[in-house]
């Protein structure tokens, strides 16, 4: 079955850090990129990191978690990881993974097929 399920969500004072979980199967590396977005309350949804099917995987970030979120992959347990450090309240939102077939470019520019359930981040003051 195609499923990309997040973990990792929760609590956290703001310069705290958190790792998001997406396990993925149903999707290899070798042909999907797999992005992380969020969703905070009364805003759209945005994109804020993929990685892409490249051996080294190269990713992409959105300019206001750069030097703050690395994404990383394991292909050994299907899993691509969100390591989020300095946490801001602004951070504050519904964390989704999605799935795309990636081809080319900045996998942030593509329409996203597939999609997790979500994980609640929160960062207090």
């Amino acid at each position: 079955e195609d499923q990309l399920v997040e973990s990792g969500g929760g609590l956290v004072q703001a310069g705290g850090s958190l790792r998001l979980s997406c396990a993925v199967s149903g999707f290899s590396f070798d042909s999907y990129a797999i992005g992380w977005f969020r969703q905070a309350p009364g805003k759209e949804r945005e994109g804020i990191s993929c990685i892409t099917t490249t051996r080294d995987g190269t990713a992409y970030y959105e300019d206001s978690v750069k030097g703050r979120f690395t994404i990383s992959r394991d292909i050994a347990k299907n899993t691509v990881y969100l390591e989020m450090n300095s946490l801001k309240p602004e951070d504050t939102a519904v964390y989704y993974c999605a799935a795309v077939r990636w081809l080319f470019a900045d996998c942030l520019e593509y329409q996203f097929d597939y999609w997790g359930q979500g994980t609640q981040v929160t960062v207090s003051t």
